[in-house]
């Protein structure tokens, strides 16, 4: 918080020990420490976050980046660098941090970002600009209904906690629900996504989803259900818990 407020490195601060705050930073420093003690998250005290080895402005209107989330980056980036060119697309793109890391590494890539809120895109749009990605193309859409084209690779970190849970979560009090809310059983966007995504996938794409660790097992059932023909993989996470699904389609027979 003293980075922030002085808008200093951290290597500043601590070489600095002698410094004494102006009033003016006194109080900045107080509301945010009143803020913290609140439980309000600390990337949205700071105003942004780290993903994937950079910064990203947030405000309450986008789920705050997750470590987690890299993997699921790392394995975009192992497909799509093995492709000439690729059209991918990041649903749910919320801050914009998968779509902006992706572009930032496969320049030739043409990238789209997509979310149902407004407010969501207007700050990945300010992401992409502030880290100069202007031409990545933010679309208001439902998932995939807007798309007729099929795509490379799709990213997808659904709302996947169920209904009746969601309110006894902290999280819940800060978190756009929209970004959080996956319907009674926790899978309704994520089945929506499985069928739309049928008839989007280019041959021999990768669909990667985000899912909830306790879901790991139900999502992959339905992902077989709806691509019978596919590759399917359960990743876990670093702590072990299941994390990502990747869907590898092996050829175009799911048409």
């Amino acid at each position: 918080m003293l980075q922030h407020v002085l808008k200093q490195s951290k290597s500043w601060v601590l070489s600095h020990s002698e410094y004494r705050l102006t009033p003016q930073e006194h109080e900045a420093l107080q509301e945010s420490l009143d803020h913290f003690l609140k439980g309000v998250p600390l990337p949205y005290i700071l105003g942004y976050w780290e993903f994937f080895g950079r910064t990203f402005q947030l405000t309450p209107d986008v789920l705050i980046p997750r470590p987690e989330t890299e993997m699921l980056v790392e394995f975009a980036l192992q497909h799509a660098q093995g492709l000439h060119s690729c059209r991918i697309i990041d649903i749910g793109t919320g801050s914009g941090c998968i779509a902006i890391s992706l572009a930032a590494e496969l320049p030739e890539a043409t990238v789209f970002g997509v979310d149902l809120s407004m407010a969501a895109l207007r700050i990945a749009q300010k992401n992409a600009r502030y880290h100069n990605l202007p031409h990545i193309h933010f679309i208001q859409a439902d998932l995939l209904s807007s798309f007729s084209t099929q795509f490379d690779l799709i990213c997808a970190n659904l709302p996947y906690i169920p209904t009746r849970t969601l309110d006894a979560l902290p999280v819940s009090r800060w978190e756009p629900r929209l970004a959080l809310d996956g319907g009674q059983s926790g899978m309704e966007t994520i089945r929506r996504l499985l069928v739309q995504a049928k008839t989007r996938m280019a041959p021999n794409s990768v669909l990667l989803l985000e899912v909830e660790s306790t879901l790991g097992a139900s999502t992959l059932a339905s992902a077989q259900e709806v691509f019978p023909n596919a590759y399917h993989q359960l990743v876990p996470d670093l702590t072990g818990l299941d994390r990502m699904i990747k869907i590898q389609l092996i050829s175009d027979d799911h048409l």
